[in-house]
């Protein structure tokens, strides 16, 4: 192995839903990874949320100070003193934030970091001989696209856009949408990252990141997915281990949105392809309202009928009872 058998979270904010609760549960029983930290920025509320992580074997929260963490990272990066922290205290949402403090930890220590928003299905072991990686996943509007004068280039793609949308709308589209969706670029994500500690690739990414002026360092995506694509370009000659979209992100954006309806019988494999080890469910897109209504018993009641709750229930075999969940 050449990555470390850890897998990184991190959350910023006391109270922690239990939707992120499963996406380390998940981890810890399905990455096949001796060692799952939750990094928090502040101390998380009591609850059973909390007490669901901290009975769960492997699982280990560990309370950190960005401050004190990022002048670790600036000293072994041999970056100017202050310069890190100084660029986390110019971001002001706990997005951005994140972004800051993923590349930070995978720079630092090593391992695999997952976003919360992340149910995982399979080891991870067979991913570790790279010394990087990154995924991918189907978008309508790469960089080389919003920035193209072609007309032809600008059709294609609303084309591709308005498809994307009907398939979204319409019963069962993720399945419908699965027959065109070689025909969509793919993107890469950072909601799944690999790396041994100091890899060349991460540190790429963390000088590009410092070097984002103040305007461009607060647009959408500027500090995700914007810059990942920008370091794997054309002039990078390293060597970094690219998975396609089936490996992380087998429901791509927007047609996420069919993991939370609602069917008269579902099966959670059946969004799985034969290499899937994590599904990415976009909480920043359109299911984000839906965090909240999910506890042990929401999954347990939707689990016939809707994929997420099937997913969690297949890949979380120890739910906490209901009397923990103060039901």
């Amino acid at each position: 192995m050449t990555i470390p058998a850890c897998v990184h979270f991190c959350w910023i904010g006391p109270t922690l839903p239990w939707a992120y609760v499963f996406a380390v549960l998940s981890a810890a029983e399905n990455s096949g990874m001796a060692d799952i930290v939750l990094h928090h920025t502040d101390a998380l509320a009591e609850g059973p949320e909390r007490r669901a992580l901290e009975r769960a074997p492997k699982v280990r929260l560990s309370h950190i100070d960005p401050v004190r963490y990022l002048t670790e990272v600036e000293r072994a990066a041999g970056l100017d003193a202050g310069r890190l922290v100084a660029f986390y205290d110019s971001v002001a949402t706990p997005v951005q934030r994140a972004d800051i403090l993923r590349v930070a930890i995978l720079y630092r220590e090593g391992g695999v970091y997952l976003d919360m928003d992340t149910i995982t299905t399979a080891s991870f072991r067979p991913l570790l001989g790279a010394r990087q990686f990154v995924g991918t996943e189907r978008i309508v509007w790469p960089h080389a696209v919003r920035t193209s004068r072609s007309p032809a280039v600008r059709a294609r793609h609303v084309g591709l856009s308005l498809a994307r949308k009907a398939f979204r709308i319409i019963p069962h589209g993720w399945k419908g949408f699965r027959h065109i969706e070689h025909f969509y670029p793919r993107g890469m994500n950072n909601a799944v990252l690999g790396a041994e500690p100091g890899a060349p690739w991460i540190d790429a990414c963390l000088h590009a990141m410092l070097a984002l002026s103040t305007e461009q360092r607060v647009r959408p995506y500027a500090l995700g997915p914007h810059l990942l694509q920008r370091q794997a370009g054309p002039d990078w000659t390293g060597d970094l281990t690219v998975h396609d979209p089936a490996v992380f992100y087998p429901v791509p954006p927007e047609i996420s949105e069919h993991l939370f309806r609602f069917s008269r019988q579902v099966r959670a494999r059946e969004v799985l392809r034969p290499r899937t080890c994590v599904v990415h469910w976009y909480a920043s897109v359109r299911t984000k309202s839906r965090v909240a209504q999910i506890t042990p018993r929401y999954v347990r009641d939707h689990r016939r009928h809707q994929l997420y709750s099937a997913l969690v229930c297949a890949f979380v075999t120890a739910l906490p009872d209901d009397e923990e969940n103060g039901a």
